[in-house]
């Protein structure tokens, strides 16, 4: 490739570092922390010549340990390094035999003997989670926010025989949030920095420039482990630093301003856990924030140790500080393990049940037996006790017809539906499922939206713009927003919540428990059907709406939002809502095992909660692609949009509550992809995650989906599609969806033809047309339906492809046509054609992703020769090939390595047709029943009889 004189700046900056001093190192820890540090490490060129880490756990290595074996590094896994105060001479001796001149530990939990941490030339370095002196100890990240701290961060120090009080090598700080935990500050900052401080630290040593900064005792503190009798599993990476379990020491103190209550929380959330006594047991509270505004209307709850009782509200338990503010508690998990919504502590588990009154005992002893209608129905059972359970009994879905009918007949004025039944199967909890319809307390909370509204395109557009949370529209925890931009002229669409850590937390956990618990799992695939048919109609009712929306916040043409961003989205959930009741396995003959006889089968069962991440080029596309297979196969969700198009995912949001899709099914987080996008890829209750966007980014949450759980991933990356034109193709046609091809959607389009081959005969004829063509385009505001070609998503992508333009004339293609930005407001480029463009040119291997047509020649008839070069490319989504002559066509399109060929046509792309890419283009298909596979798991059930 020939470079520019900046790149090859660039590249020589960012791999400079190589070829200075490296060292001899050993590390000294475990966690994947630790197995970073270390690949990291490594990766600088240092050697690695000893791991020592801790020993495996139920079978299973540290992620440190896993890594190391895989290189070949020699891995030590000692138990202990002293005992009773003492070095083991045996484990000194080993160390000391790797020859180490420095001793990195991150997050190390073993208390390692001042002969080793002394040993090596350059001693030792430790990672803490703090900004020392302030903190020392363990549990400094919770003393953080339990003492209100404004910045948080980590020390690089020279290790000592004190408590964290060695010389300060480097520091990192970071600001607190109102809401943050010490999950959201270590996803945030202190995991992906810490990384990247530990290997500079590593590499200021081996250059003799590392300083050694005493620690002073001025602000000098150190707090115990924050722990507590009750407390899970640590998290994985916190495990090492935090020991043994100290009793009673995460008890909140209730009787101090809210302020110090909500951080005594947020400080031990999630682990350990702040706890309280509440009806006599120990309650952990989980999910803390300062509550602004009016208090809603609650239930009082008595609480121990505080003057005011607290009050459970549909947003959670309201606790109240001695200065009058106000905390919001989310989650509360009892003395059992079980972690159920503070909002619902009076209807769940053993608190749900309801005393009946007189005349609702009396209507339970009708229904079982006064008035014949279970005990008609289970004539077989001689008496309807409350533990009968309703199909055990023998009855069938005819009998819940007649169930309904008769209790509808009877009590008029209840509204109740055959999956009722489904829902409370005994007597007891058919009863108390009825009461509570009788009572009105099961009723559905009306769906409350703050629009934000506009009138444009002659209709009135009313956008939702909070996170779409267990189906409520909500802030984000942390009240953060953020502006999105119309791309037509740089205003200020609306404001849009920025969801954190936590929204992500609290989506999974209503995901989850849909999944586990409600309806959606339980419903005949049929009904799942008729709600997904049902939210097509919806979005067909909307679709100008919808149309209008997308074309303000994204800068499509709305023509083409209207009937391609929108109407295929309806066309997806419609073919994927007909797929709901056709989901099977199939019978397999296996090997007989005589006497016995055997029948094997397999079954396709749902994956459970799955993360859906989507690009910004095709916002409501895009999220159908994905989605509506992932629904039909029985899955719930939570979806990231693009953070510069969040708006039709959250009127989709909408609709789906309209629809009657249950609660938690759909979840929709906008905000940031480095935040959302990364959690989501960890989260260990996530078991598929489909990402569309770019290979980088792809690479790394594949990685972070591995190492987390190994969920299952499907990715459709980045494209450089070729498109070989031939000379006895129809030239119209070529031209047409040639310029197509590049053109359509802005070229913000994922399969767009990245390289034209033009055949030498027809070139120069070919590129006149073109640009006769772009010359007749008009350019403008995409709501003008005789708009051609409307404004790029956002600025940064705009400049981005006008240095994409620079680096091409620089490297010596010619420019036809375009290359600038359009002199108007709004981020508006012209559409650009280069031609003599020479295969190791930057614009002939990277993809633009915009309206930039890359043209080479190839000799007449050379078809090997142009096939070698359209398939010398790491990328393989599309490709495409006009002529006339079939035998060529098949030959062709059998030889591109390539997910999809287009022969004499481009972008035709439907609902039943897989779509995905071969190569660094990703894996994994949307759309067509390979779509449906991507969501399902097999289980081979085998049965002797």
């Amino acid at each position: 490739m020939l470079w520019t004189a900046s790149q090859a700046l660039r590249r020589f900056s960012s791999s400079s570092h190589y070829y200075q001093n490296k060292l001899k190192l050993a590390i000294i820890g475990q966690s994947q922390f630790g197995q970073e540090v270390y690949t990291s490490l490594r990766k600088q060129g240092h050697k690695v010549v000893g791991v020592f880490t801790v020993p495996d756990k139920d079978g299973k290595a540290d992620p440190l340990a896993v890594a190391a074996e895989k290189d070949g590094t020699p891995v030590f896994k000692f138990p202990r390094w002293r005992v009773k105060g003492k070095a083991i001479p045996e484990v000194v001796d080993a160390y000391k035999a790797v020859g180490a001149q420095l001793n990195v530990m991150p997050f190390c939990s073993q208390f390692i003997p001042m002969s080793v941490i002394d040993q090596p030339k350059h001693g030792s370095i430790i990672y803490h989670p703090s900004i020392l002196p302030l903190h020392r100890g363990a549990s400094a990240i919770n003393w953080t926010l339990i003492h209100g701290d404004k910045k948080a961060g980590f020390t690089v120090f020279w290790a000592d025989d004190g408590l964290d009080t060695g010389p300060i090598l480097l520091q990192r700080e970071c600001a607190v949030e109102s809401n943050d935990t010490v999950d959201s500050l270590y996803n945030r900052f202190l995991y992906p920095e810490g990384i990247k401080a530990m290997v500079e630290a590593v590499q200021l040593i081996a250059d003799g420039k590392a300083p050694r900064i005493p620690q002073t005792e001025e602000g000098a503190s150190y707090e115990g482990i924050q722990k507590k009798s009750n407390a899970k599993s640590l998290d994985e990476e916190w495990r090492s630093s935090r020991t043994k379990l100290l009793q009673l020491q995460a008890q909140v103190d209730l009787a101090q301003p809210a302020e110090a209550i909500h951080n005594w929380i947020r400080g031990h959330d999630k682990v350990p856990g702040a706890w309280t006594v509440i009806g006599g047991q120990s309650v952990t509270l989980y999910g803390s924030s300062m509550l602004g505004g009016a208090v809603p209307a609650g239930q009082p709850l008595e609480l121990e140790g505080v003057t005011q009782p607290g009050l459970v509200t549909k947003s959670g338990l309201v606790l109240y500080g001695t200065d009058g503010k106000a905390v919001l508690v989310k989650n509360l998990q009892f003395e059992d393990g079980k972690m159920i919504p503070a909002s619902k502590y009076f209807s769940s588990g053993e608190s749900c049940s309801v005393e009946l009154n007189e005349e609702e005992l009396k209507i339970a002893a009708d229904i079982k037996a006064g008035w014949n209608i279970w005990k008609g129905i289970l004539s077989n059972v001689p008496a309807i006790e409350d533990t009968t359970d309703f199909f055990k009994a023998g009855a069938a879905s005819m009998d819940v017809v007649r169930l309904v009918e008769e209790v509808k007949q009877k009590c008029p004025d209840i509204q109740l539906q055959n999956e009722d039944v489904y829902m409370a199967t005994t007597f007891q909890g058919f009863m108390q499922l009825l009461v509570r319809k009788l009572r009105g307390e099961d009723q559905e909370d009306e769906l409350l939206v703050n629009y934000v509204t506009k009138d444009v395109n002659n209709m009135t557009v009313k956008m939702p713009n909070q996170c779409f949370i267990n189906g409520r529209f909500e802030d984000a925890e942390s009240g953060k927003t953020y502006d999105t931009i119309n791309p037509m002229d740089g205003s200020v669409i609306c404001k849009v919540s920025y969801a954190s850590v936590g929204d992500v937390d609290r989506a999974v956990a209503a995901a989850k428990e849909a999944y586990d618990n409600g309806p959606w799992g339980r419903m005949n695939p049929r009904d799942r059907g008729s709600l997904l048919y049902r939210l097509a109609d919806l979005m067909e009712e909307h679709q100008e709406e919808l149309a209008t929306i997308e074309t303000m916040d994204s800068g499509a043409v709305y023509t083409l939002a209207l009937k391609t961003h929108v109407g295929m989205s309806i066309q997806t959930f419609r073919y994927f809502a007909g797929w709901c009741d056709k989901i099977q396995g199939k019978t397999i003959p296996i090997n007989q095992a005589r006497p016995n006889r055997n029948l094997t089968f397999t079954k396709k069962e749902p994956l459970g909660v799955c993360a859906i991440v989507i690009p910004w080029n095709y916002p409501l596309m895009m999220l159908a692609w994905k989605s509506a297979a992932c629904l039909a196969a029985g899955n719930t969700l939570v979806l990231k949009p693009a953070q510069v198009t969040p708006l039709t995912a959250l009127k989709f949001a909408e609709l789906s509550a309209k629809a009657g899709i249950p609660k938690g099914v759909i979840n929709i987080l906008p905000g940031s992809g480095g935040m959302v996008g990364q959690r989501l890829s960890e989260h260990p209750d996530i078991r598929k995650l489909g990402f569309t966007g770019s290979t980088p980014i792809g690479k790394q949450i594949m990685k972070s989906c591995a190492v987390s759980n190994l969920k299952k991933v499907s990715l459709e990356l980045g494209g450089k599609s070729p498109l070989i034109i031939f000379s006895d193709c129809d030239m119209d046609k070529a031209v047409r969806m040639g310029m197509s091809s590049v053109f359509f959607n802005k070229g913000e389009n994922c399969i767009a033809a990245g390289r034209l081959f033009v055949e030498e005969s027809i070139h120069d004829q070919f590129i006149s047309r073109v640009v006769d063509e772009i010359k007749k385009m008009k350019i403008g505001d995409p709501l003008d339906r005789s708009t051609d070609h409307g404004p790029q998503n956002h600025k940064a992508h705009l400049d981005k492809l006008l240095e994409y333009c620079e680096v091409g004339l620089k490297e010596g293609a010619t420019l036809v046509y375009g290359g600038r930005q359009v002199d108007r407001p709004g981020f508006f480029m012209e559409p650009t054609v280069f031609t003599n463009v020479e295969d190791h040119m930057f614009i002939a291997k990277e993809e633009s992703f915009g309206p930039v047509m890359v043209v080479s020649k190839f000799q007449d008839g050379d078809v090997e020769g142009v096939l070698r070069r359209a398939n010398d490319t790491e990328y393989g989504l599309a490709s495409g090939v006009f002529t006339r002559d079939i035998n060529k066509a098949m030959y062709v399109s059998e030889r591109l390595e390539a997910g999809t060929v287009f022969v004499n046509t481009y972008n035709k792309t439907d609902v039943a047709s897989p779509f995905g890419g071969f190569k660094q283009s990703g894996f994994g298909k949307d759309l067509g029943e390979d779509a449906l596979m991507e969501y399902l798991k097999t289980k081979a059930v085998t049965v002797e009889y």
